[in-house]
């Protein structure tokens, strides 16, 4: 038993002193050692080491052992007590009482019944220190009584119909285990349709025919005595019926809406919701107003059954189980109380005291209800106890002050309520004994250097002893500066050097005493294997050696041991050990594997190992080449702060040198699975000397190179951890720069865990004005990239430095670095805006710069926001937009581009900044002079007559000022398309209609009409038209064009001149299509012969029957025919935009093209006009058939 000691400390002061501020003077107690010499000698209170449970089941058919164990210095004598009273066994021959020990044995087998031995019992340990009490055992003997004798009628119900067979199993100690079985007793399978319920039941939703049977049988198993009780079986029939009527689920249990449940602390809370139904319901649990706990929750009997273990009175509340199927759902509410037996909080310990020495007994126990706590003395309640004077009770806690001999007893706390009770021994041991020293005298030390050394010194004293260390006959006491002080008195050197030889002193005292106790030193060199075994690779049938010499301290005895895979060498008169070497002969494949030399000291071992290759001899077949195989037998060695040396053992080259080996390391506690570059080695190298990070935890692996490629990763080393440093890095990419006006938005980017080199990366932020004389003003944030300054001036520059730290110390001095300050809206407008007017849609604008001071932040550049100005009328009808041109930098001039001429424009000038634009100049207003205008709007040609043609025209969309008159030309074209003399006209700019006179009958004009202004001629549009052949022709707007030609050809359809040239055309078609023929056998595009043939005079063209159109002759993915809904609108009324016909189509525009194959290129050799063309005004070239058709 472990014993406790408490150090004396101040007496109580006679005034009441509270608790709390007591129990604050009591240091811990201290382990006794149980050295047996020392309990030999120490009284000691008796102890209960073993005693029976509480609730005692007994078996009736064996005899009864209650149980009761006891230690104590003298030897505890026992005593029991039965039902309250004192149990003489004495008196009853039936029971005796184990030798040197408490336990009962009521010998029952013989003679007698366990009932008669049925009640409540209670040990006693006593010896002159005090009286232990065991706990009150109620022994029950165990039942397994018979079903009572019922008549079991059949049970006979339709198809669908729910059932519940009933168990009520016989009530027995302990209840027993229920299961259904067959008279086969085979287990009668269970579903969500049929289930059995806590209390034994089977329950059925619904009754299926194949449930019909004889031979339902419930089973009851009494496990404390083997035995099986079974009911009667029950017969049920289940009959089809002709209409199984579906309905919605209701519980079979528990009835009504909702229920109560209890359930104690630490136990199992089980609760069940069955349902019938058709179709079987199915069960959901929720929690209300929480959520179930998700590692003690657990579902049974098909989620019928809801348990939650360990259940804590945090799972007290209401629980609701929902019962569904296809036609509705239900649900019942059962409210869970849990309440809970005593449990411990703190427990009472063990006192071992000095005389006049302080102390506490405090025992804090906790339940549902509040248990109630009650002291006992030696067995006896404290009420009535023997009274003593150092002793005071306050609630759970008893106080000890200047304890005597006298006050040694053993004290028993009892916290109790109505589930149950905890019963705790713990004894007052008031002792006054000299230290003791209980480690050997003279104990001779021996440790290897650079390692940890422990100097034992255990020792016993009442009162608590104060331990002290010296090294050497005059040396002074060991401090904690070089060496550990342990509490149980052991010195600790953490790394033991040559110059720790020597003799320790230990020095034990208290006020009864001093002990003092003498130890020995003694470092020794370490073992190291100076010459390590190497990799080989022999042939088969040869002798191969390995070395290894090794080197040990010459006083200690060294073995040297080989082994060959982990295992000892094989007993083969082939293996040879000399004193630096093994020595395999006539080497065979069985030989090939690792050997390992083992070098073995009384205080350490080394080793190292080397793989042996076995070959065939020559000659040897084709060799395989491939990539090596993958090196093995990683080992690291040399292990210091920053480096460590990596060994292993080369794969199988594969008949390819290696040529290199490549080492990658992973740190598996910044970037686990990620392996990176390290090293890399010759291939002739097996070993390297790596340079390591601080707190990096790494493993290795290295591949193999050839010439054919890189081996697969060996597997890793074992994982090597470096010490801590402090950084030797700075995060990079510092800045500063201000969100707002008055802060300093300082970033970084943070290092990451490989940089850290420490735990606890954190880092310190410095700024400081950078033109003032101001202290540096630092931070140390962590786990952050971004630090915000507050309250700082606008727009004024700083010097910032971010330095990393841990908890092993700081990163170098970094280097300052400028930032700013937020910036603000910069506060002055441009001065002295001046605008130059260069033509009608360019000007050009300038004007002073704002002071910097002004900008309040960095000068991005200058807005230019302008604006044509709008009439009341038209600003009512749309928006006005602005425009803004921006300058970047410090410019102080800009054009504006794209002005609308005649014009009146107003603008400003605003400086901009990184926060936004300043206040705006005052508005500027300036004019744009006359421009040329737009083409008009639209030209249409109606009320065609004999010898006039009236124009019609919309003005110029953009007039670009004041219209002072429209210029018209137009010219004749004849049948041959060759343009007539150009005839110029002027008209005044107020008219919208012009009729022109005098001009020739049945002739095609083209019209050339444009607008003009101060500034010049505008754009052009371009029609054409054709006045009536006669007065007999003339013809309304909306009849075919085509019909007024046909009637025109029947009057010369007999000349004889016109037969001879349709003969001509004829001949000459049929040429055309000879040639066509050839030219599309021979996959190319062909030209449209002369431009007579193609536009002959219209009036010998040849019609077609079918539309009356004029043929064409041409390739037919480039020129099809036009319909008659593709001829020009009877109106004539042409848009700019949509014209067909323009200068371009007679050779008089910029392009005078008009198939992409060529022809038709420069047909007409009339005089061009030097007109530019407007915009889309000359689309593509017409075809002939265009020309020929708009000519009726």
């Amino acid at each position: 038993m472990q014993l406790k000691i408490m150090p004396k400390k101040k007496h109580l002061p006679a005034g009441r002193v509270p608790l709390i501020l007591f129990l604050c003077q009591v240091i811990s107690a201290l382990e006794v050692p149980l050295d047996p010499k020392l309990l030999e000698d120490l009284v000691q209170p008796p102890t209960i080491t073993q005693q029976s449970p509480k609730d005692y089941i007994i078996d009736p058919r064996e005899n009864i052992v209650i149980q009761c164990e006891a230690k104590g210095k003298p030897p505890p004598s026992f005593s029991w007590t039965q039902n309250g009273t004192h149990f003489d066994i004495d008196k009853d021959p039936l029971v005796t009482m184990k030798p040197d020990s408490g336990t009962l044995i009521i010998n029952i087998m013989s003679e007698g019944k366990a009932e008669t031995y049925e009640g409540v019992y209670q040990c006693t340990a006593r010896n002159e220190r005090g009286a232990a009490i065991s706990n009150n055992i109620v022994v029950r003997p165990s039942r397994s009584p018979l079903w009572t004798k019922e008549k079991l009628e059949p049970m006979t119900l339709q198809n669908g119909q729910p059932l519940v067979l009933p168990c009520r199993p016989p009530v027995g100690l302990p209840p027993p285990i229920i299961f259904w079985m067959d008279n086969s007793f085979q287990r009668l399978p269970q579903s969500e349709r049929v289930s059995q319920g806590l209390n034994g039941d089977l329950y059925f939703s619904n009754v299926l025919p194949e449930d019909t049977r004889e031979d339902y049988i419930c089973y009851a198993r009494f496990n404390h005595t083997q035995t099986i009780q079974q009911k009667q079986p029950i017969s049920v029939k289940v009959i089809s019926a002709k209409s199984n009527r579906e309905r919605p689920p209701t519980f079979l249990t528990p009835e009504g809406n909702a229920s109560n449940k209890e359930e104690l602390r630490g136990n199992v809370l089980s609760l069940e919701c069955i349902a019938e139904g058709l179709p079987t319901p199915v069960i959901y649990w929720i929690k209300e107003d929480g959520t179930l706990p998700i590692n003690r929750t657990f579902y049974r009997n098909f989620q019928k059954t809801l348990q939650i273990i360990q259940v804590s009175e945090a799972d007290s509340g209401n629980y609701q189980c929902i019962a569904k199927n296809a036609l509705g759902a239900i649900h019942h509410t059962i409210s869970v109380t849990v309440k809970a037996a005593p449990y411990w909080i703190m427990a009472p310990q063990n006192l071992v005291l000095s005389p006049g020495e302080d102390g506490a007994l405090i025992c804090r126990a906790n339940g549902n209800p509040k248990p109630t706590i009650s002291w006992l003395s030696n067995g006896v309640p404290i009420e009535i106890a023997s009274d003593d004077p150092s002793r005071k009770i306050d609630g759970d806690t008893i106080i000890f002050s200047n304890v005597q001999e006298r006050s040694s007893a053993v004290y028993q706390c009892n916290a109790s309520n109505e589930y149950g009770y905890l019963l705790a021994n713990a004894f007052v041991n008031v002792l006054a004994e000299p230290p003791r020293i209980l480690t050997s005298a003279n104990t001779h030390y021996q440790v290897i250097a650079n390692r940890p050394a422990l100097l034992d010194c255990a020792f016993f004293g009442s009162p608590l002893p104060t331990i002290e260390w010296f090294k050497g006959a005059k040396g002074s006491a060991l401090h904690e500066d070089t060496y550990v002080l342990h509490e149980n008195g052991t010195l600790g050197i953490p790394v033991a050097q040559k110059e720790s030889t020597g003799t320790y002193t230990c020095v034990a005292k208290n006020k009864l005493g001093i002990a003092k106790n003498e130890v020995n030193l003694e470092i020794k060199d370490p073992t190291r294997i100076i010459k390590q075994p190497e990799y080989a690779v022999v042939q088969r049938g040869s002798t191969v050696s390995f070395e290894c010499k090794v080197k040990h301290d010459h006083t200690l005895t060294l073995t040297v041991t080989w082994l060959k895979d982990d295992h000892e060498l094989p007993s083969d008169g082939r293996f040879t050990v000399d004193e630096d070497q093994l020595v395999v002969a006539d080497v065979g494949d069985n030989d090939g594997g690792t050997y390992t030399c083992v070098a073995n000291t009384t205080l350490d071992t080394v080793s190292a190992s080397a793989v042996l290759g076995v070959v065939a001899p020559t000659p040897t077949p084709a060799p395989i080449y491939d990539v090596p195989d993958p090196p093995f037998d990683l080992e690291l060695t040399d292990q210091l702060d920053k480096s460590v040396q990596l060994s292993w053992t080369p794969g199988d080259d594969n008949n390819s040198p290696i040529t290199k080996f490549i080492i990658e390391y992973e740190d598996a506690m910044h970037e686990a699975g990620l392996w990176h570059y390290q090293a890399d080695v010759p291939g002739t190298q097996t070993r390297a000397q790596l340079k390591l990070s601080p707190y990096v935890n790494y493993s290795f692996r290295v591949m193999a190179e050839n010439s054919l490629g890189r081996s697969s990763p060996s597997q890793p080393s074992e994982q090597y951890f470096t010490k801590a440093a402090e950084p030797d890095k700075n995060p990079m990419t510092v800045e500063g720069l201000g969100s707002e006006p008055d802060n300093l938005v300082i970033t970084w980017k943070p290092l990451n865990g490989f940089e850290s080199n420490g735990p606890g990366l954190q880092y310190k932020v410095s700024w400081r004005q950078k033109d003032g004389d101001d202290e540096w003003t630092s931070v140390v944030v962590a786990n952050v990239s971004k630090y915000i300054v507050s309250g700082t001036p606008t727009f004024v520059p700083y010097l910032i430095k971010v330095q990393a730290l841990n908890d092993m110390g700081f990163a170098p001095e970094p280097s300052a670095v400028m930032g700013h300050s937020g910036e603000d809206l910069p506060m002055v407008a441009p001065r002295n805006v001046q605008v130059n007017v260069l033509n009608g849609t360019l000007a050009e604008v300038h004007w002073d710069p704002v002071p910097l001071q002004s900008v309040r932040g960095h000068l991005q550049g200058y807005r230019i926001y302008y604006w044509k100005a709008q009439s009341s009328s038209k600003r009512n009808r749309r928006h006005m937009e602005k425009k803004i041109l921006i300058f970047q930098g410090s410019k102080t001039h800009g054009m504006l581009p794209g002005l609308e001429p005649f014009s009146h424009y107003l603008l400003n000038v605003r400086v901009v900044n990184g926060k936004g634009e300043g206040p705006a100049s005052p508005d500027k207003d300036f004019n744009t002079p006359e421009g040329v205008p737009s083409a008009p709007s639209a030209l249409k040609i109606v009320n065609p007559t004999l010898d006039s043609l009236t124009l019609e025209w919309d003005p110029p969309r953009h007039p670009n000022g004041i219209l002072t008159e429209y210029t018209l030309k137009y010219q004749p074209i004849n049948s041959t398309h060759e343009l007539g003399p150009l005839i110029d006209l002027k008209i005044p700019a107020n008219k919208t209609r012009w009729t022109l006179k005098n001009l020739n009958f049945s002739t095609r004009y083209k019209f050339y009409f444009y607008a003009q202004t101060s500034a010049g001629s505008g754009s052009q549009i371009t029609e054409e038209a054709v006045t009536t052949v006669d007065e007999a022709g003339i013809l309304p707007p909306d009849v075919g064009a085509g019909k007024a030609m046909a009637s025109r050809q029947v009057d010369i359809a007999t000349q004889g001149w016109f037969i001879g040239l349709m003969c001509a055309v004829a001949l000459l078609i049929l040429i055309l299509l000879i040639v066509c023929f050839i030219r599309r056998n021979k996959g190319g595009k062909y030209p449209v012969k002369e431009k007579e043939d193609a536009h002959a005079d219209p009036e010998i063209q040849p019609m077609k029957e079918d539309d009356g159109t004029f043929g064409e002759y041409s390739d037919a993915e480039d020129h099809k025919p036009l319909k008659k809904g593709s001829r020009t609108p009877s109106d004539r009324t042409v848009k700019k935009e949509d014209s067909d016909d323009s200068l371009v189509d007679y050779g008089e525009g910029v392009n005078g093209q008009f198939n992409e194959d060529g022809s038709f290129i420069g047909q007409y050799s009339g005089k061009k006009e030097k007109e530019p063309a407007e915009g889309n005004e000359s689309s593509e070239a017409p075809s002939p058939v265009n020309a020929m058709n708009s000519f009726v």
